[in-house]
C-alpha cells in the first residue's frame, strides 16, 4: 500500500442519471494526482476519491464535482 495516497468520500446531493456519474468521475479521473474513483451502483451518491494529496487538493477534487452543476459536499474529514 503506498502511503501518500489518502481517500476522501464525496456525497452529490442531486441523483445523477448513469451519463452524469460517467461525467463526474471522468472529471475527477482527469484531475493530476486522482489515482482512482469508486461511484457503487447501491451508493450513487457517494463517490470514493483515491488521491495523492501532495499533487491535489480536497478542495480541488469538491471543485470537479460542483463544476457539473451540483451540490456536494466531503464527508468525514
Amino acid at each position: 500500500m503506498d502511503n501518500r495516497l489518502s481517500d476522501v468520500t464525496v456525497h452529490v446531493d442531486e441523483a445523477l442519471d448513469d451519463a452524469g456519474r460517467r461525467s463526474v468521475e471522468g472529471a475527477l479521473q482527469a484531475l493530476e494526482g486522482v489515482e482512482s474513483v469508486r461511484n457503487p451502483d447501491d451508493t450513487p451518491h457517494l463517490l470514493v476519491v483515491r488521491f495523492d494529496p501532495g499533487r491535489v487538493g480536497t478542495a480541488a477534487i469538491l471543485s470537479a464535482v460542483t463544476g457539473h452543476g451540483v451540490h456536494a459536499e466531503l464527508v468525514g474529514l
